[in-house]
């Protein structure tokens, strides 16, 4: 059926995802994120369409690198609908508010983009179909990345054509979050491919690792710090860490204590409004989780857990002693307030850090990883070089991607085989390590 696509972001890489599709007459764009590290996205000059002639913006999360460029789309005269699950629904509000303090957007110009933003997004169901224009219809299915996340289905014609956009897919047995939903049959699946020549570790693993990890790091006297996503990724070490404190065979297995008093400190603001938020939205969490919250065991709360919301809180907190566990932004060390921390606390032997998701290439947090087992290494922030002393330790489980099995067998629920896959959002290494899978299986990978 005669349609035209154009992959406008992460087609080769992994963050700034941006798909346009053309069709009946209707100029459909699926996510508009921004880059991070050294990838690069392309100017509006260059897109085949302005953003005034945009009919649509599906939203399948609210992770900025899918979302980012919502105020700057809108800002040059986009007046559609944009379309997305109640959940990220909820999220854009204190996700882009974040993202366009940053880049030095004013207060009074904020609220005017998130009143406008308000006005033209709306929330819809998992697994339901709906009309949009000119005989096209959409379908969101659960993806279990985050909080609100989905793929999306887009279907028209006689006989019907459809592609399935991926967005970002989780692995099973997340914290929180129900697994994915597999998918309906389609002609083109274009499918994110981050993790597409890597296998995670099992939950138990991860969690088992985290445990051990931080009580020998605990041991030392020092601090841990923890780099981490203020949505999603924030939300999931919590929920980790009540486990290991309350879980008696993990607080056996683990003496990490409550008694203890080693305070776990969230030093994200944005971190702690979307935490609220979470446990707001609990009637989206899966079945484990609720049965905690029903048994008055509040998965994402616990004794020694401490917010530093305020600025003079995360200045006392730099100053205090260790040991202490404390989460903070940014994921990939590109800004936040995690980069206080390692100024001061990463040529210290006695603390750790713990990597917890994707580091993208030309990222502080890539070189911290890369760099750390060297005798002389060292990582440039905030324009300042910095010795890495500190130990550092990454947790590939923690990552809220499918690794390549579970993007295999996410495929492979499919059913009846996809005509065509475009593989996307993932390093040139991940993605020819997935087609190869792929094609081994009987699979036409474009």
């Amino acid at each position: 059926m005669s349609h035209t696509l154009h992959h406008l972001g992460a087609e080769h890489n992994v963050t700034g995802s941006c798909r346009l599709l053309q069709v009946k007459g209707l100029n459909i764009l699926v996510d508009c994120g921004i880059v991070q590290g050294s990838d690069h996205q392309r100017p509006f000059e260059q897109w085949p369409v302005f953003p005034d002639q945009l009919d649509y913006i599906f939203l399948t999360h609210a992770h900025l690198d899918h979302i980012g460029r919502l105020p700057e789309i809108i800002e040059q005269g986009f007046r559609g609908e944009i379309i997305t699950t109640h959940g990220t629904k909820a999220l854009l509000d204190p996700m882009l508010h974040d993202a366009m303090g940053l880049h030095g957007i004013t207060d009074k110009n904020i609220a005017q983009l998130q009143r406008r933003i308000e006005k033209l997004s709306w929330g819809f169901e998992y697994n339901t179909l709906f009309d949009l224009k000119n005989g096209v219809r959409f379908k969101l299915g659960r993806a279990g990345h985050i909080l609100g996340s989905s793929f999306v289905r887009i279907q028209w014609g006689e006989p019907t054509y459809s592609i399935i956009f991926s967005g970002d897919l989780g692995p099973i047995n997340t914290p929180i979050l129900p697994d994915p939903d597999p998918p309906e049959p389609c002609n083109l699946l274009v499918l994110e491919s981050t993790y597409g020549d890597r296998l995670h570790e099992e939950r138990k693993g991860r969690i088992n690792r985290l445990g051990a990890i931080l009580t020998h790091a605990l041991e030392d006297g020092g601090k841990v710090f923890i780099p981490a996503f203020a949505l999603g990724r924030t939300q999931e070490l919590l929920y980790e860490l009540d486990r290991l404190r309350t879980d008696p065979l993990l607080r056996k297995a683990y003496p990490l204590p409550a008694d203890s008093q080693i305070p776990v400190v969230v030093d994200t603001p944005l971190g702690l409004r979307l935490t609220k938020l979470y446990k707001e939205m609990s009637q989206y969490w899966d079945k484990e989780a609720k049965d905690l919250l029903a048994h008055h065991d509040n998965p994402l709360d616990f004794k020694g857990l401490y917010r530093a919301d305020k600025y003079r809180d995360h200045r006392k907190l730099i100053e205090m002693d260790g040991p202490a566990v404390i989460i903070a932004g940014s994921g990939m060390c590109t800004g936040g307030r995690i980069i206080d921390h390692l100024l001061t606390g990463l040529s210290d032997p006695r603390n750790h850090i713990l990597f917890v998701g994707y580091q993208a290439e030309g990222t502080p947090g890539r070189d911290i990883v890369q760099f750390a087992d060297k005798p002389t290494g060292y990582v440039y922030l905030d324009n300042k070089r910095c010795p890495i002393k500190a130990k550092v330790h990454v947790l590939d489980g923690y990552s809220a991607h499918a690794d390549q099995q579970g993007l295999m067998d996410w495929v492979l629920s499919m059913g009846t085989k996809p005509d065509t896959i475009k593989l996307v959002h993932g390093d040139p290494q991940a993605q020819a390590s997935l087609a190869t899978k792929l094609r081994n299986s009987g699979y036409h990978v474009e």
